[in-house]
């Protein structure tokens, strides 16, 4: 059996008996036609049984079909295997597995033409549906009509066009054209809550995760799984303040900008909920959307009830709703305010939280047509306004203040003092 150090530096198939034969396949045989190192290598094996597996220390993991996990690597190690549609959603399929299945049937089932690629024993690739073709003209394009077979596959894809969309992939037309059929097949649906949101949350994890919401708007499913976001789009906001108008391009436009500020999905996520409210504005009221940063709270709780999000994600996109619009008015704001603002944020118990709710207010600030690139002071000014309301010392208040029952008051007093101090020396040095 080739070592694990063979195996990363050739990146080939070898043989686990005379017969049977393991292939690296997928994502790591993509990646590294791409220039990139893989973090993780799949392996498809030919010729085997899961007796043979398990007699050469293979661990038997898989429950609907015969997956091992390497007894030295942990890599997933995958019998052949050939797929049918029997049901509903991505779980309606039966699989056969047999040391006649070949590598090409066992690659034509997969979802794109980029992941369908291995590496024969002489280290030569194996490509039989044009993937490299596809790596070379930036294009996603699926494998066979069977594609339409998986619903979870527009997820995937709308999620590889958010790894890669800057460096220029796109979605071949006739897999876009796909994508829409299994919306309109009613297969979305079917797909289970847990494994919509993994999806979401990985795409948001990528480099540009505004072509994922994008994507799934263009082939109708963003209608289908996330309604509150899609019903944004054609609602207008006032062309004063929003030149791009539109409130779902607004969306996407402030996604992108904390996109650009922060790697952390967590904060995105917060940046893609923070104006759900506008989209229950009534007609007769827009383009004015007053106290719609309230009414985005519940349509905030119910989809992530719905998509069974974490409870931390909920609570800071939540936050990012009910309070954005204090950001972009805090230079205005009293001590008392600001201080009142950072208590109901918990800021004082939660300071990174309140670090990833500026961002969130930042990225609304500049998610508008010609303020992209604009300063946001008010972000530097509730950091100071925050160190000045931190600077005092609760513990020693606590000690001096004789009814237990005023310690709070007495050390949110303290604090307003705190911030009107430095406030007022922030006004005399033309700081804000």
């Amino acid at each position: 059996m080739a070592t694990r150090l063979q195996q990363i530096l050739n990146l080939q198939a070898y043989r686990l008996t005379e017969r049977a034969i393991a292939y690296p396949v997928g994502g790591a045989v993509r990646d590294h036609l791409m220039g990139k190192t893989p973090s993780d290598v799949d392996w498809v094996v030919v010729g085997a049984t899961p007796e043979i597996m398990t007699q050469l220390g293979f661990q038997p993991v898989g429950r609907d079909f015969p997956v091992f996990l390497h007894p030295e690597t942990g890599e997933e190690y995958a019998l052949a295997r050939t797929e049918r549609k029997t049901g509903r959603g991505y779980h309606g399929f039966s699989f056969f597995a047999s040391p006649e299945v070949t590598l090409e049937e066992d690659l034509a089932r997969r979802d794109l033409t980029i992941n369908a690629m291995a590496i024969d024993e002489n280290g030569q690739l194996i490509d039989p549906y044009g993937g490299r073709c596809d790596l070379a003209q930036r294009r996603l394009r699926h494998i066979t009509s069977a594609f339409a077979e998986d619903p979870l596959r527009v997820l995937r894809v709308a999620r590889f066009l958010a790894r890669w969309h800057q460096e220029g992939f796109v979605i071949a037309d006739e897999t876009l054209a796909l994508m829409g059929t299994i919306v309109a097949s009613g297969e979305m649906q079917y797909l289970t809550p847990e494994r919509v949101w993994k999806e979401t949350e990985r795409a948001l994890a990528e480099s540009s995760p505004r072509a994922y919401f994008e994507t799934l708007r263009e082939c109708g499913a963003l209608a289908v799984l996330f309604p509150e976001i899609d019903r944004l789009y054609g609602v207008p906001n006032p062309p004063k303040w929003h030149p791009e108008v539109d409130t779902g391009i607004h969306t996407m436009m402030v996604l992108e900008q904390a996109s650009l500020l922060t790697n952390d999905p967590m904060t995105r996520f917060a940046a893609l909920c923070h104006d759900l409210g506008k989209g229950v504005t009534p007609q007769s009221q827009w383009p004015s959307h007053k106290g719609h940063e309230h009414r985005g709270v519940p349509i905030i709780e119910e989809l992530c009830e719905r998509l069974k999000a974490p409870k931390a994600w909920r609570e800071l996109a939540t936050l990012a709703s009910e309070f954005h619009l204090y950001a972009h008015r805090a230079t205005e704001l009293k001590p008392s305010t600001l201080v009142r603002l950072f208590e109901q944020l918990d800021a004082f118990r939660r300071p990174e939280r309140f670090a990833r709710w500026l961002l969130v207010c930042e990225a609304d600030f500049r998610g508008r047509t010609g303020y992209e690139h604009r300063p946001y002071p008010q972000g530097d000014f509730l950091r100071a306004a925050f160190q000045a309301a931190q600077s005092i010392n609760a513990g020693q208040i606590a000690k001096r203040c004789d009814n237990p029952q005023k310690i709070p008051q007495q050390i949110h007093l303290a604090r307003v003092h705190a911030v009107r101090q430095w406030k007022q020396g922030a006004q005399t040095h033309g700081l804000h």
